[in-house]
C-alpha cells in the first residue's frame, strides 16, 4: 500500500535508505534533515510517500516542484529495501508519484542519477518506465561521476 508518509515512518525510511546502497551516509542524514522538515510544515507541496507492506515501510519516494517554472518537477528519492526490490515496488512508487502530479497539472517529471556503472540498473529502471537521458553534467558528483538527468513529459 502506497500512502503519505507520517513522522512514525522516518527511523525505517532511513533504514530503507541505507540499505538501497544508493545514497552516501551524508545523503541519508540530509533526508532526515529534509523529513524533519517536511514533518515541520516547511516542505509545503512537496510529496512525500511511503510504501508498505504489512503496516511496516518498504519504501520511500520524495518529489518537489522546480522553483520558478510552471509544472516542472524533481524526483529527489525513491528507495526500495533491498529484501523487497525487483517485486514491482519501486515501479509501484513512481507511477503513483506520476499519478499525484498529473492531478496536479505537472507537466514534466525530472530524475538525476549518477551515470557510474554500478547505476547501470537504476538508469534502466527509468528508461523502462519511459523516461529519457535529457542532459549529462559530466564529472558534476566528483571527479568521474557525472549527473544525468532524465525526463518524462506528465501531459
Amino acid at each position: 500500500m502506497i500512502r503519505a508518509t507520517i513522522p512514525e515512518d522516518k527511523e525505517q525510511l532511513l533504514e530503507i535508505a541505507e540499505a538501497s546502497g544508493l545514497f552516501e551516509s551524508e545523503q541519508v542524514g540530509e533526508l532526515e534533515g529534509m523529513l524533519g522538515s517536511h514533518f515541520d510544515g516547511n516542505g509545503t507541496g512537496d510529496i512525500w510517500l511511503t510504501n508498505e507492506e504489512g503496516q511496516k515501510p518498504i519504501g520511500v519516494a520524495y518529489a518537489a516542484p522546480e522553483r520558478m517554472t510552471h509544472g516542472t518537477w524533481n524526483l529527489y528519492w525513491i528507495a526500495v529495501h533491498p529484501d523487497h526490490q525487483r517485486q514491482g515496488q519501486g515501479k509501484a512508487l513512481l507511477a503513483h508519484v506520476e499519478k499525484l502530479l498529473a492531478a496536479r497539472d505537472a507537466r514534466v517529471l525530472l530524475i538525476e542519477t549518477a551515470g557510474t556503472e554500478d547505476f547501470d540498473y537504476v538508469r534502466a529502471f527509468y528508461a523502462k518506465r519511459g523516461y529519457h537521458e535529457e542532459a549529462r553534467i559530466r564529472e558534476f558528483y566528483e571527479a568521474g561521476v557525472d549527473k544525468v538527468v532524465y525526463r518524462k513529459a506528465l501531459t
